[in-house]
Formats: C-alpha cells, sequence, structure tokens
C-alpha cells in the first residue's frame, strides 16, 4: 500500500508528528539524497534551517542495494550479519568501503562544507525510510560527535522490528513501521531519484538561519 504521494508530501505528513517535540532552535539534517527533500518540507513548515548529514551506504559488492553498513565523517558502521548474509570477504568491504570514501568526501564538499553549530541544540534528522538503519544510525553517531542536546531521528517510514541504539539517537518517530517490509521505494507513488542539483538547491533556500 502507498503511504505518499512523493518526498514532499511524506516530509508535510511528518511534520505533523515532530510537532508535539519540536523545539523553536532545532536544526533539521537530511540525508541525501532524498532524505534532504523530506527534511525540507519539515523544516519549512516548521520554519527552522536545513543542513545535510552526509553520509554513504556500504553495499554488497553484487547486490549494491543491500546495506551491510555505512560511514560518514569520522564513522564506521557494519552489520555483521549482513556481511556474512551477503558473503561479503575483509578485500571486497575495503574495496567498496574505498569507493565510497570517495563519494562520501565529494558529497561533504558539495553539500556540508560549512554546517551549523549544532553543539547544544536539538538535531531532528530526517531520512525518507529506513531499511536496515546502517545510514540513519551512521549520520547520527557523527553528530553526537558534535555535542547536540538531544538526537530525534524521524522518517516516514521502517521495518517494525527496527528502533535505533539508544546511545546514539534520543527520540525515534517513525509514521509507518511496517511489518512486511521490502524497499522505501514500495511506500511511495513517485519515488524519483533526487538529483545533486536538487539537493543543493533545497539546503541553499532562504530558510531561517541558526541563532
Amino acid at each position: 500500500m502507498k503511504r505518499f504521494h512523493d518526498r514532499a508530501d511524506a516530509g508535510r505528513q511528518l511534520t505533523a508528528a515532530l510537532a508535539p517535540v519540536a523545539d523553536p532552535r532545532a536544526i533539521v539534517f537530511g540525508i541525501p539524497r532524498g532524505g534532504v527533500v523530506v527534511a525540507a518540507e519539515v523544516a519549512r513548515v516548521c520554519g527552522l534551517p536545513l543542513a545535510a548529514a552526509v553520509v554513504r551506504k556500504l553495499g554488497a559488492p553484487h547486490q549494491e542495494e543491500y546495506a551491510v553498513g555505512a560511514i560518514a565523517d569520522g564513522v564506521r558502521i557494519l552489520n555483521p550479519d549482513a556481511v556474512r548474509h551477503g558473503g561479503v570477504t575483509p578485500e571486497q568491504l575495503a574495496s567498496v568501503e574505498k569507493s565510497e570514501r570517495v563519494e562520501l568526501e565529494r558529497r561533504t564538499g558539495l553539500f556540508a562544507a560549512s554546517l551549523p553549530s549544532v553543539s547544544g541544540r536539538t538535531a531532528i534528522v530526517v531520512d525518507d525510510g529506513i531499511a536496515t538503519g546502517s545510514t540513519a544510525t551512521a549520520a547520527c553517531t557523527a553528530l553526537r560527535a558534535h555535542g547536540p542536546a538531544r538526537i530525534i531521528l524521524a522518517v516516514p517510514v521502517a521495518p517494525a522490528r527496527w528502533l535505533p541504539d539508544p546511545d546514539v539517537v534520543d527520540d525515534f518517530i517513525c509514521l509507518h513501521p511496517v511489518r512486511d517490509f521490502w524497499a522505501v521505494g514500495q511506500f511511495y507513488t513517485d519515488f524519483t531519484q533526487t538529483g545533486d542539483g536538487e539537493v543543493a538547491r533545497l539546503l541553499s533556500r532562504d530558510l531561517p538561519a541558526p541563532e
């Protein structure tokens, strides 16, 4: 069953769920690429600044969409069960990580060269959905190192069995925890891939600046 027309629609729906925990000094961090589209609507409706939490999935060598882990600035998250299930060797994992770190650096320069300070503030981390949780965990772990008072992970959809590490995420909001979960895109009518240009445009919009 489709739950959202597109990512902007998901962001508007997510905003209503975030209202009870809204913090007027929060910063909304979208996970590029698609998560930034959802996050932009949250930031727009709530009147909050928008930034990017850059992270890269580590996909299995012959099945890139199957995440065995993720990386962010100073962070490496691995799912041992996924590594084992995917039959990924240490050499293959090293090769995938080397390639993804190049892309991580490129996207950081493009989307997050100058991040607002989140120290002592609430960080709302938004993605378009969670499949394995690796990228969301990596993004929140990287932000935790910058001293936020609180991290809220907010997503439109995720597997019902998945919960974030309480040492990494203070609050988790998911509009639709789904038991029979296959892929994030199955819950969107329009799940068109988001390009770099759209992400850059959304991040440069005239949103409130951090105080």
